[in-house]
Protein backbone atom coordinates (compact mmCIF):
# COMPACT_ATOMS: atom_id res chain seq x y z
CA UNK A 1 0.00 0.00 0.00
CA UNK A 2 1.04 3.81 -0.41
CA UNK A 3 2.00 4.90 3.05
CA UNK A 4 0.82 8.56 3.19
CA UNK A 5 1.49 10.51 6.83
CA UNK A 6 -1.34 11.43 9.13
CA UNK A 7 -0.02 14.92 8.49
CA UNK A 8 -0.85 14.75 4.54
CA UNK A 9 -3.96 13.62 4.96
CA UNK A 10 -4.74 16.50 7.41
CA UNK A 11 -3.53 18.64 4.52
CA UNK A 12 -5.89 17.14 2.71
CA UNK A 13 -8.85 16.89 4.68
CA UNK A 14 -8.42 19.43 7.62
CA UNK A 15 -6.37 22.25 6.06
CA UNK A 16 -7.29 25.47 8.34
CA UNK A 17 -6.40 22.89 11.37
CA UNK A 18 -2.95 22.52 9.84
CA UNK A 19 -2.73 25.98 9.49
CA UNK A 20 -3.82 27.18 13.19
CA UNK A 21 -1.85 24.24 14.65
CA UNK A 22 1.58 25.58 13.10
CA UNK A 23 1.19 29.55 13.27
CA UNK A 24 -0.68 29.35 17.18
CA UNK A 25 2.94 27.20 17.56
CA UNK A 26 5.31 29.52 16.26
CA UNK A 27 3.43 32.16 17.89
CA UNK A 28 3.49 30.53 21.03
CA UNK A 29 7.07 29.68 20.80
CA UNK A 30 7.95 33.58 19.97
CA UNK A 31 5.40 35.28 23.04
CA UNK A 32 7.36 32.25 25.91
CA UNK A 33 10.94 32.69 24.18
CA UNK A 34 11.36 36.43 25.05
CA UNK A 35 9.70 35.86 27.96
CA UNK A 36 12.08 33.61 29.22
CA UNK A 37 15.49 34.68 27.62
CA UNK A 38 14.71 38.63 27.85
CA UNK A 39 15.27 41.01 30.77
CA UNK A 40 14.98 43.89 28.68
CA UNK A 41 13.10 44.16 25.23
CA UNK A 42 14.93 43.35 21.71
CA UNK A 43 15.33 46.19 19.13
CA UNK A 44 13.90 49.33 18.91
CA UNK A 45 11.08 48.18 21.32
CA UNK A 46 11.87 50.77 24.10
CA UNK A 47 12.15 53.51 22.04
CA UNK A 48 8.95 52.51 20.40
CA UNK A 49 7.08 52.80 23.74
CA UNK A 50 9.25 55.76 24.73
CA UNK A 51 7.63 57.73 21.33
CA UNK A 52 4.26 55.62 21.73
CA UNK A 53 3.68 57.25 25.35
CA UNK A 54 3.47 60.71 23.79
CA UNK A 55 0.84 59.82 21.15
CA UNK A 56 2.71 61.92 18.72
CA UNK A 57 0.91 62.72 15.22
CA UNK A 58 4.39 62.69 13.66
CA UNK A 59 7.68 61.64 14.55
CA UNK A 60 11.46 61.53 12.84
CA UNK A 61 10.42 57.30 13.30
CA UNK A 62 7.94 57.81 11.03
CA UNK A 63 3.88 57.70 11.37
CA UNK A 64 2.34 57.05 14.76
CA UNK A 65 -0.01 54.21 14.70
CA UNK A 66 2.77 51.42 15.90
CA UNK A 67 3.62 53.74 18.56
CA UNK A 68 0.01 54.09 19.49
CA UNK A 69 -0.56 50.41 19.47
CA UNK A 70 2.59 49.49 21.35
CA UNK A 71 1.95 51.68 24.07
CA UNK A 72 -1.80 50.48 24.50
CA UNK A 73 -0.96 47.17 24.69
CA UNK A 74 1.85 47.47 27.35
CA UNK A 75 -0.62 49.45 29.53
CA UNK A 76 -3.36 46.47 29.20
CA UNK A 77 -0.20 44.26 30.26
CA UNK A 78 0.05 46.05 33.23
CA UNK A 79 3.18 48.23 31.98
CA UNK A 80 4.58 44.97 31.10
CA UNK A 81 6.42 44.40 28.20
CA UNK A 82 4.08 41.07 27.51
CA UNK A 83 1.67 42.78 26.00
CA UNK A 84 4.01 44.20 23.44
CA UNK A 85 4.86 41.01 22.68
CA UNK A 86 1.90 39.58 22.40
CA UNK A 87 0.86 42.22 19.95
CA UNK A 88 3.62 41.40 17.99
CA UNK A 89 2.38 37.37 17.44
CA UNK A 90 -1.15 38.64 17.08
CA UNK A 91 -0.07 40.59 14.10
CA UNK A 92 2.54 37.36 13.30
CA UNK A 93 -0.95 35.50 13.23
CA UNK A 94 -3.36 37.49 11.23
CA UNK A 95 -0.39 38.47 8.85
CA UNK A 96 -0.28 33.76 7.86
CA UNK A 97 -3.90 33.71 8.05
CA UNK A 98 -4.30 36.20 5.54
CA UNK A 99 -1.92 34.93 3.36
CA UNK A 100 -3.42 31.38 3.49
CA UNK A 101 -7.08 33.09 2.67
CA UNK A 102 -5.06 34.74 -0.18
CA UNK A 103 -3.56 31.00 -1.16
CA UNK A 104 -7.12 29.39 -0.81
CA UNK A 105 -8.75 32.27 -3.02
CA UNK A 106 -5.73 31.17 -5.53
CA UNK A 107 -4.34 28.08 -5.66
CA UNK A 108 -7.35 26.17 -2.92
CA UNK A 109 -7.11 25.18 0.84
CA UNK A 110 -4.60 21.82 0.02
CA UNK A 111 -2.36 23.75 -1.21
CA UNK A 112 -2.68 27.30 0.63
CA UNK A 113 -1.58 25.07 3.38
CA UNK A 114 1.70 23.85 1.50
CA UNK A 115 2.43 27.69 1.01
CA UNK A 116 1.56 28.57 4.42
CA UNK A 117 4.48 26.15 5.84
CA UNK A 118 6.83 27.00 3.52
CA UNK A 119 6.87 31.01 4.23
CA UNK A 120 7.03 30.31 7.78
CA UNK A 121 10.53 29.07 7.05
CA UNK A 122 11.57 32.56 6.08
CA UNK A 123 13.88 33.81 8.86
CA UNK A 124 12.26 37.37 8.66
CA UNK A 125 8.94 35.64 10.87
CA UNK A 126 10.80 34.41 13.94
CA UNK A 127 13.08 36.22 16.20
CA UNK A 128 12.61 39.73 13.72
CA UNK A 129 8.99 39.30 14.74
CA UNK A 130 9.24 39.79 18.06
CA UNK A 131 10.41 43.34 17.39
CA UNK A 132 7.34 45.29 17.23
CA UNK A 133 7.32 48.58 15.24
CA UNK A 134 5.85 49.86 12.47
CA UNK A 135 7.43 47.19 10.57
CA UNK A 136 5.74 44.11 12.24
CA UNK A 137 2.37 46.25 12.21
CA UNK A 138 2.76 46.53 8.11
CA UNK A 139 2.85 42.89 7.80
CA UNK A 140 -0.83 41.36 8.50
CA UNK A 141 -1.46 45.29 7.20
CA UNK A 142 0.06 44.27 3.97
CA UNK A 143 -1.06 40.83 3.78
CA UNK A 144 -4.79 41.87 4.40
CA UNK A 145 -4.14 44.33 1.54
CA UNK A 146 -3.34 41.83 -0.86
CA UNK A 147 -5.99 39.43 -0.02
CA UNK A 148 -8.67 42.16 -0.54
CA UNK A 149 -6.67 44.10 -4.07
CA UNK A 150 -7.03 40.16 -5.44
CA UNK A 151 -10.86 39.99 -4.55
CA UNK A 152 -11.64 43.31 -5.96
CA UNK A 153 -8.92 42.74 -9.09
CA UNK A 154 -9.47 39.05 -9.59
CA UNK A 155 -12.72 38.07 -8.16
CA UNK A 156 -14.36 41.27 -8.89
CA UNK A 157 -15.99 41.46 -5.22
CA UNK A 158 -17.63 44.86 -4.62
CA UNK A 159 -17.78 44.66 -0.86
CA UNK A 160 -13.97 44.07 -0.36
CA UNK A 161 -13.65 47.65 -1.39
CA UNK A 162 -14.12 49.32 2.03
CA UNK A 163 -11.86 46.63 3.89
CA UNK A 164 -9.22 47.13 1.03
CA UNK A 165 -9.50 51.35 1.95
CA UNK A 166 -9.35 50.61 5.63
CA UNK A 167 -6.03 48.69 5.67
CA UNK A 168 -4.61 51.03 2.61
CA UNK A 169 -4.80 54.23 5.05
CA UNK A 170 -4.02 52.09 8.00
CA UNK A 171 -0.80 51.16 6.14
CA UNK A 172 -0.11 54.70 5.65
CA UNK A 173 -0.32 55.20 9.48
CA UNK A 174 2.11 52.63 9.67
CA UNK A 175 5.08 52.92 7.35
CA UNK A 176 6.44 55.06 5.27
CA UNK A 177 7.28 52.63 2.83
CA UNK A 178 3.22 52.28 1.99
CA UNK A 179 3.40 54.98 -0.71
CA UNK A 180 5.92 52.79 -2.91
CA UNK A 181 3.64 49.27 -1.84
CA UNK A 182 0.18 51.18 -2.59
CA UNK A 183 1.80 51.89 -6.19
CA UNK A 184 2.60 48.53 -6.68
CA UNK A 185 -1.43 47.44 -5.73
CA UNK A 186 -2.47 50.79 -8.81
CA UNK A 187 0.31 49.66 -11.33
CA UNK A 188 -0.77 46.17 -11.18
CA UNK A 189 -4.36 46.91 -10.99
CA UNK A 190 -3.27 49.40 -14.52
CA UNK A 191 -1.70 46.98 -16.07
CA UNK A 192 -4.62 44.36 -16.73
CA UNK A 193 -8.16 44.75 -17.99
CA UNK A 194 -9.91 43.61 -14.86
CA UNK A 195 -7.75 45.89 -12.37
CA UNK A 196 -8.93 49.00 -15.05
CA UNK A 197 -12.22 47.61 -14.94
CA UNK A 198 -12.26 47.78 -11.31
CA UNK A 199 -10.31 51.19 -10.99
CA UNK A 200 -13.13 52.80 -13.24
CA UNK A 201 -16.04 52.12 -10.72
CA UNK A 202 -17.37 54.33 -8.09
CA UNK A 203 -16.11 51.96 -5.28
CA UNK A 204 -12.93 52.99 -6.09
CA UNK A 205 -13.47 57.25 -5.45
CA UNK A 206 -15.59 55.85 -2.20
CA UNK A 207 -12.22 53.88 -1.38
CA UNK A 208 -9.89 56.84 -2.35
CA UNK A 209 -12.09 59.21 -0.03
CA UNK A 210 -11.50 56.79 3.06
CA UNK A 211 -7.64 56.60 2.47
CA UNK A 212 -7.83 60.27 2.44
CA UNK A 213 -9.72 60.63 5.90
CA UNK A 214 -7.05 58.18 7.62
CA UNK A 215 -4.32 59.52 6.25
CA UNK A 216 -5.11 63.52 6.54
CA UNK A 217 -3.49 64.28 10.21
CA UNK A 218 -0.61 62.86 9.33
CA UNK A 219 0.21 64.35 6.10
CA UNK A 220 -0.95 67.22 8.07
CA UNK A 221 1.91 66.78 10.26
CA UNK A 222 4.42 66.34 7.17
CA UNK A 223 3.55 69.48 5.72
CA UNK A 224 3.81 71.82 8.85
CA UNK A 225 6.96 69.74 8.94
CA UNK A 226 8.56 70.10 5.53
CA UNK A 227 9.58 66.52 5.72
CA UNK A 228 8.49 65.91 2.34
CA UNK A 229 11.65 66.56 0.46
CA UNK A 230 13.08 63.48 -1.43
CA UNK A 231 17.05 62.33 -0.21
CA UNK A 232 19.80 63.44 -2.94
CA UNK A 233 20.54 60.79 -5.45
CA UNK A 234 24.00 59.89 -5.93
CA UNK A 235 25.94 60.52 -8.16
CA UNK A 236 27.28 58.71 -11.06
CA UNK A 237 30.91 57.48 -9.51
CA UNK A 238 28.66 56.13 -6.69
CA UNK A 239 26.54 53.81 -8.63
CA UNK A 240 28.73 50.72 -8.83
CA UNK A 241 29.31 51.02 -5.18
CA UNK A 242 25.18 51.10 -4.71
CA UNK A 243 24.84 48.74 -7.69
CA UNK A 244 27.50 46.11 -5.34
CA UNK A 245 25.01 46.81 -2.28
CA UNK A 246 21.69 45.90 -4.05
CA UNK A 247 23.28 42.94 -5.02
CA UNK A 248 24.27 41.94 -1.05
CA UNK A 249 20.67 43.20 0.25
CA UNK A 250 19.54 40.49 -2.57
CA UNK A 251 21.51 38.59 -1.00
CA UNK A 252 20.23 38.93 2.32
CA UNK A 253 16.82 38.14 1.03
CA UNK A 254 18.14 35.33 -0.65
CA UNK A 255 19.52 34.13 2.78
CA UNK A 256 16.11 34.54 4.51
CA UNK A 257 14.68 31.84 1.89
CA UNK A 258 17.27 28.98 2.56
CA UNK A 259 14.78 27.20 4.45
CA UNK A 260 12.23 27.03 1.53
CA UNK A 261 15.14 26.39 -0.69
CA UNK A 262 16.18 23.65 0.99
CA UNK A 263 12.71 22.20 1.31
CA UNK A 264 12.35 22.34 -2.90
CA UNK A 265 15.86 20.88 -3.20
CA UNK A 266 14.90 17.66 -0.48
CA UNK A 267 11.67 17.23 -2.69
CA UNK A 268 13.10 17.16 -5.87
CA UNK A 269 12.33 13.94 -8.35
CA UNK A 270 15.96 13.72 -9.23
CA UNK A 271 17.17 11.57 -5.64
CA UNK A 272 13.91 9.65 -5.78
CA UNK A 273 13.78 6.07 -6.40
CA UNK A 274 10.35 6.15 -7.11
CA UNK A 275 8.54 8.76 -7.64
CA UNK A 276 5.17 7.50 -8.63
CA UNK A 277 4.14 6.37 -4.79
CA UNK A 278 4.92 10.37 -3.41
CA UNK A 279 1.80 11.36 -2.33
CA UNK A 280 -0.10 14.17 -4.33
CA UNK A 281 -1.78 17.64 -3.36
CA UNK A 282 -4.24 18.75 -5.99
CA UNK A 283 -5.61 21.65 -7.06
CA UNK A 284 -7.67 23.29 -9.56
CA UNK A 285 -6.05 24.91 -12.82
CA UNK A 286 -4.85 29.00 -11.71
CA UNK A 287 -6.43 31.76 -13.09
CA UNK A 288 -3.43 33.37 -15.45
CA UNK A 289 -4.25 36.49 -13.85
CA UNK A 290 -3.54 35.08 -10.22
CA UNK A 291 -0.36 33.58 -11.62
CA UNK A 292 0.83 37.14 -12.74
CA UNK A 293 -0.88 38.10 -9.49
CA UNK A 294 1.13 36.04 -7.52
CA UNK A 295 4.73 36.68 -9.09
CA UNK A 296 4.46 40.16 -9.10
CA UNK A 297 4.21 40.84 -5.51
CA UNK A 298 7.01 38.41 -5.29
CA UNK A 299 9.04 39.75 -6.93
CA UNK A 300 8.23 43.41 -7.74
CA UNK A 301 8.76 44.30 -3.78
CA UNK A 302 11.62 42.06 -2.99
CA UNK A 303 13.39 43.97 -5.76
CA UNK A 304 12.15 47.45 -5.58
CA UNK A 305 12.68 47.94 -1.65
CA UNK A 306 16.32 46.81 -1.86
CA UNK A 307 16.87 49.30 -4.79
CA UNK A 308 15.77 52.10 -3.13
CA UNK A 309 17.74 50.58 0.46
CA UNK A 310 20.14 50.85 -2.27
CA UNK A 311 20.50 54.10 -3.92
CA UNK A 312 20.11 56.26 -0.91
CA UNK A 313 22.71 53.82 0.90
CA UNK A 314 20.47 52.89 3.76
CA UNK A 315 21.82 49.43 5.88
CA UNK A 316 18.93 47.51 5.56
CA UNK A 317 15.87 46.57 3.34
CA UNK A 318 13.21 49.90 2.99
CA UNK A 319 9.58 48.12 4.18
CA UNK A 320 10.65 45.14 5.74
CA UNK A 321 12.35 41.74 4.61
CA UNK A 322 8.78 39.99 5.71
CA UNK A 323 6.60 42.38 3.92
CA UNK A 324 9.04 41.64 0.88
CA UNK A 325 8.98 37.88 1.21
CA UNK A 326 5.66 37.20 1.97
CA UNK A 327 4.49 35.86 -1.26
CA UNK A 328 7.52 33.69 -1.48
CA UNK A 329 5.59 30.38 -0.31
CA UNK A 330 3.06 31.05 -2.62
CA UNK A 331 5.00 31.95 -5.62
CA UNK A 332 6.96 28.48 -5.37
CA UNK A 333 3.43 26.12 -5.33
CA UNK A 334 2.25 28.59 -8.12
CA UNK A 335 5.41 27.04 -9.78
CA UNK A 336 5.15 24.03 -8.58
CA UNK A 337 2.14 22.89 -10.86
CA UNK A 338 -1.57 21.91 -10.60
CA UNK A 339 -0.45 18.37 -8.65
CA UNK A 340 2.46 19.24 -5.72
CA UNK A 341 4.34 15.81 -5.19
CA UNK A 342 5.35 15.61 -1.84
CA UNK A 343 8.42 13.13 -1.36
CA UNK A 344 10.67 12.34 1.11
CA UNK A 345 7.74 12.78 3.92
CA UNK A 346 9.61 11.78 7.00
CA UNK A 347 12.58 13.76 5.68
CA UNK A 348 10.81 16.93 4.79
CA UNK A 349 8.95 17.02 8.18
CA UNK A 350 11.97 16.62 9.76
CA UNK A 351 14.06 19.03 7.80
CA UNK A 352 10.36 21.84 8.27
CA UNK A 353 11.08 21.63 12.31
CA UNK A 354 14.67 22.03 12.00
CA UNK A 355 14.24 25.08 10.04
CA UNK A 356 11.60 26.43 12.28
CA UNK A 357 13.27 25.32 16.02
CA UNK A 358 16.84 26.96 14.69
CA UNK A 359 16.21 30.50 15.16
CA UNK A 360 15.34 29.91 18.25
CA UNK A 361 18.22 27.94 19.04
CA UNK A 362 20.05 30.42 17.82
CA UNK A 363 18.83 33.30 20.23
CA UNK A 364 19.21 30.51 23.12
CA UNK A 365 23.13 30.14 22.43
CA UNK A 366 23.21 34.13 21.47
CA UNK A 367 21.60 34.90 24.86
CA UNK A 368 23.70 32.18 27.17
CA UNK A 369 26.81 32.09 25.42
CA UNK A 370 27.75 34.61 23.71
CA UNK A 371 28.59 36.91 26.84
CA UNK A 372 31.08 34.04 27.46
CA UNK A 373 32.70 33.52 23.92
CA UNK A 374 33.55 37.61 23.52
CA UNK A 375 33.16 40.95 25.50
CA UNK A 376 30.26 41.99 23.18
CA UNK A 377 27.10 43.34 25.15
CA UNK A 378 23.91 41.55 24.73
CA UNK A 379 21.44 44.05 24.71
CA UNK A 380 18.51 41.64 25.98
CA UNK A 381 20.48 40.65 29.01
CA UNK A 382 20.02 44.42 31.13
CA UNK A 383 17.81 44.23 33.90
CA UNK A 384 15.17 47.10 32.70
CA UNK A 385 12.84 45.91 35.42
CA UNK A 386 15.37 46.94 37.80
CA UNK A 387 17.01 49.39 36.26
CA UNK A 388 13.92 51.47 36.32
CA UNK A 389 12.83 50.59 39.24
CA UNK A 390 15.99 51.90 40.80
CA UNK A 391 15.99 55.33 39.54
CA UNK A 392 11.83 56.04 40.13
CA UNK A 393 12.34 54.93 43.73
CA UNK A 394 15.39 57.10 44.09
CA UNK A 395 14.03 60.03 42.28
CA UNK A 396 10.49 59.95 44.54
CA UNK A 397 12.57 59.02 47.60
CA UNK A 398 14.77 62.89 47.28
CA UNK A 399 11.85 64.70 45.62
CA UNK A 400 8.65 63.24 47.33
CA UNK A 401 7.70 62.97 43.52
CA UNK A 402 7.50 60.45 40.57
CA UNK A 403 9.61 60.53 37.81
CA UNK A 404 8.55 62.89 35.34
CA UNK A 405 11.44 62.59 32.95
CA UNK A 406 14.62 61.09 32.26
CA UNK A 407 18.04 62.44 29.77
CA UNK A 408 21.61 61.00 29.21
CA UNK A 409 22.64 57.89 27.62
CA UNK A 410 19.61 56.97 25.45
CA UNK A 411 19.35 53.53 25.04
CA UNK A 412 19.16 53.46 29.30
CA UNK A 413 16.77 56.37 29.44
CA UNK A 414 14.52 54.60 27.07
CA UNK A 415 14.82 51.41 29.55
CA UNK A 416 13.69 53.56 32.24
CA UNK A 417 10.99 55.27 30.19
CA UNK A 418 9.58 51.89 30.54
CA UNK A 419 8.98 52.18 34.97
CA UNK A 420 5.95 51.72 36.06
CA UNK A 421 5.68 55.88 36.63
CA UNK A 422 6.26 56.09 32.64
CA UNK A 423 8.49 59.34 32.54
CA UNK A 424 9.38 61.45 29.55
CA UNK A 425 12.22 60.41 27.79
CA UNK A 426 14.57 63.06 26.72
CA UNK A 427 17.12 62.64 23.93
CA UNK A 428 19.46 65.36 24.82
CA UNK A 429 21.97 64.95 22.23
CA UNK A 430 19.32 65.06 19.66
CA UNK A 431 16.78 67.43 21.27
CA UNK A 432 14.96 67.71 17.61
CA UNK A 433 14.00 63.49 18.05
CA UNK A 434 11.82 64.20 21.43
CA UNK A 435 9.62 67.83 20.51
CA UNK A 436 7.77 66.74 23.68
CA UNK A 437 10.74 67.50 25.36
CA UNK A 438 12.80 70.91 26.01
CA UNK A 439 16.32 71.80 28.16
CA UNK A 440 13.99 74.15 29.77
CA UNK A 441 10.95 71.95 30.76
CA UNK A 442 13.18 68.90 31.58
CA UNK A 443 14.97 71.64 34.43
CA UNK A 444 11.48 72.45 35.74
CA UNK A 445 9.91 69.72 35.73
CA UNK A 446 13.45 67.57 37.17
CA UNK A 447 14.43 64.02 36.45
CA UNK A 448 17.44 61.78 36.18
CA UNK A 449 20.27 62.16 34.10
CA UNK A 450 22.13 58.68 33.52
CA UNK A 451 25.22 57.15 31.53
CA UNK A 452 27.39 54.29 31.84
CA UNK A 453 29.94 54.54 34.16
CA UNK A 454 33.97 54.56 33.72
CA UNK A 455 35.01 55.16 37.23
CA UNK A 456 34.05 54.66 40.54
CA UNK A 457 33.34 58.26 40.99
CA UNK A 458 30.99 58.45 38.78
CA UNK A 459 32.40 60.96 36.58
CA UNK A 460 29.62 62.26 33.99
CA UNK A 461 30.65 62.05 30.35
CA UNK A 462 32.18 65.71 28.92
CA UNK A 463 29.16 66.20 26.26
CA UNK A 464 26.37 65.33 29.14
CA UNK A 465 28.29 68.08 31.60
CA UNK A 466 28.39 70.58 29.27
CA UNK A 467 24.64 69.88 28.34
CA UNK A 468 24.20 69.97 32.52
CA UNK A 469 25.60 72.14 33.97
CA UNK A 470 25.58 71.71 38.03
CA UNK A 471 24.83 68.07 37.66
CA UNK A 472 25.87 66.88 41.08
CA UNK A 473 26.67 62.67 39.95
CA UNK A 474 26.21 60.38 42.49
CA UNK A 475 27.49 57.17 43.57
CA UNK A 476 27.34 54.97 40.48
CA UNK A 477 24.59 52.15 40.90
CA UNK A 478 26.06 48.74 40.29
CA UNK A 479 23.54 46.06 38.35
CA UNK A 480 24.17 42.75 37.20
CA UNK A 481 23.33 41.30 33.80
CA UNK A 482 21.40 37.78 33.11
CA UNK A 483 24.70 36.45 32.05
CA UNK A 484 27.54 38.35 32.87
CA UNK A 485 30.23 36.02 31.17
CA UNK A 486 33.09 37.67 30.35
CA UNK A 487 32.00 41.15 30.54
CA UNK A 488 31.93 43.14 33.87
CA UNK A 489 28.95 44.39 36.43
CA UNK A 490 26.40 46.80 34.53
CA UNK A 491 27.81 50.61 36.39
CA UNK A 492 25.13 53.75 35.89
CA UNK A 493 26.50 57.06 36.88
CA UNK A 494 23.39 58.91 37.27
CA UNK A 495 22.39 62.36 38.57
CA UNK A 496 19.06 64.28 40.04
CA UNK A 497 18.12 67.21 38.54
CA UNK A 498 15.43 68.37 41.34
CA UNK A 499 11.94 69.95 39.83
CA UNK A 500 11.54 74.26 40.29
CA UNK A 501 8.92 74.92 43.03
CA UNK A 502 6.04 75.60 41.56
Amino acid sequence: MRFTSLIIELIRARPRLVVWIVVLFQAALWLILPLVLYRSPPGDVATVLAYGREYQVGTDLGPPLAFWLADIAFRLGGNHVFGVYLLAQLCFIATFWALFSLGRAIVGGQQAVVAVLLTLTVTAFSFPGVEFGPLVLARPLWALLLLHSWLVIGQGRRNAWFALSIEAGLLLLTTSAAIGLLLLVVGFALATARGRRALMSFDALFALLVIAVLALPYLIWLIRADTLAMPPLPAVAELSARAVHWGVLLGFLVAAMSGIVLLVILNSPRFTRNPEEAPIIFRPPVDPLARHFVYFFALAPAFGVTLIAALFDLDRVVGDAGIALSMSGLAVVVAAGDLVHLRRQRLLRSAWAAVIVAPALATLATTLFLPWAGTAEVATSLPATAIGRFFGDSFERRTNRPLRAVAGDAQLATLIGMDSSRPHVFLDATPARTPWMTPAKFNELGGVVVWRASDTAGTPPDELAKRFPGIVPEIPRAFERMVTGRQGLLRIGWAIVRPKAP
